[in-house]
């Protein structure tokens, strides 16, 4: 029996998460036996178009990354969005709330009618998504549970509760009660909260739950003195494509 064919592809972003994957020493030759990996640009010289799943990170910032993406999903029998940029759009949809003509100017400078782009938008904005690995960069334990579940014929688990449920399990002190900002307890958990355990505070990476209760989190952050415009600008960080970031 022939192992799953996978492809792996960028478009805009950091390419954090495949390094994310490159780093799976403990695991990727459990992982990776599992299947053969016929296109990544990352780690191999080789390409193939036939495959059975595509994973892809970036954000679809470009016309042409249009076509691109739609050839993909058309060639995948499952298409793996991995990341913040590819999952809900990330990082790059700051510049969707900034005019055109200023942020091409200040990233490309003269230079700036050699490159096309328009408001940067997730993958699941142009084509089907059959899953989604969250995060930036991605948590290598979930990538694999994820990738185990595709391989084995079942629908992944991703968490839809909030962060907060994360750091109760980890035992961190809530940094709301510190006096920091945190968007916990609107994120999707998933992370294990590793940037509050580390010190720091929910950025937000891993995007809203579904149907997040907008109305209570604007009320418990003002209660800790934290304005809705500080909390819009923290969702804008990496979810802008959100409804509830316009």
């Amino acid at each position: 029996m022939s192992k799953p064919r996978v492809a792996i592809f960028d478009f805009a972003g950091c390419e954090g998460d495949q390094l994310q994957i490159v780093n799976l020493e403990e695991v990727v030759l459990d992982v990776l036996g599992q299947v053969e990996i016929v296109t990544w640009r990352e780690a191999m010289k080789e390409q193939s178009d036939h495959y059975d799943i595509a994973l892809v990170e970036g954000s679809i910032t470009r016309k042409s990354d249009e076509e691109r993406i739609k050839a993909i999903r058309e060639k995948a029998g499952i298409l793996v969005a991995i990341g913040a940029c590819a999952t809900i759009g990330g990082i790059n949809c700051m510049k969707n709330f900034q005019d055109e003509k200023f942020v091409r100017r200040y990233v490309y400078g003269d230079k700036a009618h050699w490159y096309n782009t328009y408001a940067a938008r997730p993958v699941s904005a142009v084509v089907p998504v059959d899953a989604n690995v969250h995060g930036c960069p991605i948590n290598r334990e979930e990538f694999v549970q994820v990738l185990k579940a595709l391989l084995q014929g079942k629908k992944p688990f991703i968490p839809n509760y909030p962060v907060c449920v994360d750091c109760k399990k980890a035992g961190n002190v809530c940094v709301l009660l510190k006096g920091q900002f945190c968007m916990g307890p609107v994120t999707r958990a998933g992370c294990g909260a590793c940037c509050i355990t580390e010190g720091a505070y929910c950025w937000g990476c891993r995007g809203l739950v579904d149907d997040p209760n907008m109305d209570a989190a604007r009320e418990l952050l003002g209660r800790f003195g934290i304005s809705a415009g500080e909390a819009l600008g923290q969702i804008r960080l990496y979810d802008g494509y959100r409804e509830e970031a316009r």
